[in-house]
């Protein structure tokens, strides 16, 4: 069965909605907080010299930059289709270059020719090195789009904190270049201490942060939910987190090989007066916002948050249905979703959470949402007597409803 004839037959399967297989990256350079439901055997089960799995990447059509060890499509979200013998598998990017618009609707396909977004969980032990994501005219030098992101911390994946619950934002103000540039020509003598020229603020469940391209940030230890545009590009400014000695040559990692070791470079990535700014929390801190009247949603049997809505490159929503509810949600645009609680149906689709999922093993608490599905509107019901569901939705660029 050809690649188009799999995805048509999965849309028409799914009525407009794909069902997804998790998708599981392991980072070389991160130790697993053991919070993304994956078996407890699973997490390094592609060996030591990969590292352990600590994301789970959802509605991407992005592949992982793991370097030379990388997998085959790693990154990659695959659609799941069974016609009754078995089941076939297709990747969604190659059913969005394949269907376009009849999948993510002809105003995302008409200007980006592609799902602009994922998301992911993000699930370390530790806190992340003080590093940077490159706008675009500096990830255009090694063929890659800037990447803004977006943080989210799911109540249902923190029951603990893990070993450092802050994140480091920015630059503090007063600081100046000259003391950033020496940071990073350190880099090779151990600890360079850049964190001493920034500010952590602590996270806390139920709550986001909004993280644009050209910002340093240490990403603290909580579980997170990541909405970002489609990229993979990072450079690490710090040499030392949690007493590990981070490589150099992720210092130099999106740089183009002509100018390693120019650390003017490095500085020219960071976006010196968003880092600087004193009011970083009033700017880029996020708590949920209602999408219309709460009362009204109540009566209707649920709730709805905007969690992620910073960012014109995406956005996020978090849906409750309540128990033994059942109700329709429109949206204006395609989405990727996640279910984070609770069991029932989503359109013809079973959907449910898994307590534990074997590397390679298939759910049904992940879909993908086309356009027309998503305006003509998905009929959520929900069984039990006392658990709610609890859904994480991510949308594309220029979200139609996103009015705050």
């Amino acid at each position: 069965m050809g690649l188009s004839s799999i995805a048509e037959k999965a849309l028409e399967q799914g009525k407009g909605i794909l069902r997804l297989a998790p998708t599981w990256v392991p980072r070389s350079f991160c130790v697993p907080g053991r919070r993304i439901k994956l078996h407890p055997d699973d997490y390094y089960i592609l060996g030591g010299e990969r590292g352990g799995i600590d994301e789970r990447w959802l509605s991407s059509t992005t592949p992982a930059e793991n370097g030379p060890l990388t997998g085959e499509n790693e990154g990659l979200s695959q659609i799941v289709f069974n016609d009754g013998s078995g089941d076939q598998k297709v990747t969604l990017k190659d059913a969005v270059e394949e269907l376009k618009g009849a999948i993510i609707g002809d105003r995302l396909w008409d200007q980006y020719k592609s799902w602009p977004m994922y998301s992911k969980f993000f699930d370390n032990m530790g806190p992340l090195p003080h590093h940077i994501h490159h706008r675009d005219e500096h990830a255009a030098m090694v063929g890659q789009n800037g990447k803004p992101e977006a943080y989210y911390f799911p109540p249902q994946l923190n029951n603990h904190g893990g070993d450092f619950p802050y994140t480091f934002l920015g630059i503090a103000p007063g600081t100046t270049k000259e003391e950033i540039k020496e940071c990073l020509m350190n880099f090779t003598k151990g600890d360079n201490k850049i964190t001493n020229y920034s500010q952590a603020f602590r996270l806390e469940p139920g709550t986001g942060w909004d993280v644009p391209p050209g910002m340093l940030h240490a990403p603290g230890s909580l579980c997170t939910y990541e909405p970002q545009k489609a990229s993979d590009i990072f450079a690490m400014y710090q040499s030392l987190v949690n007493e590990a000695i981070i490589p150099e040559e992720l210092l130099w990692k999106g740089t183009p090989q002509d100018r390693i070791g120019d650390y003017d470079l490095l500085m020219e990535v960071i976006d010196w007066d968003l880092n600087v700014n004193p009011n970083l929390m009033e700017k880029h801190f996020m708590r949920p916002k209602p999408v219309k009247d709460v009362a009204e949603m109540a009566a209707e049997g649920y709730s709805e948050n905007w969690i992620c809505y910073r960012n014109e490159a995406y956005s996020a929503k978090e849906l409750t249905v309540f128990p033994g509810q059942t109700v329709t949600i429109k949206d204006g645009g395609a989405y990727g979703m996640i279910v984070m609680q609770g069991h029932g149906k989503f359109g013809v689709w079973d959907i449910e959470t898994p307590a534990l999922i074997r590397y390679g093993q298939l759910t049904n608490d992940e879909f993908f949402v086309s356009e027309k599905a998503a305006q003509e509107g998905v009929v959520l019901s929900n069984p039990s007597a006392n658990d709610p569901i609890v859904i994480l939705k991510h949308f594309g660029p220029l979200n139609p409803d996103l009015v705050l």
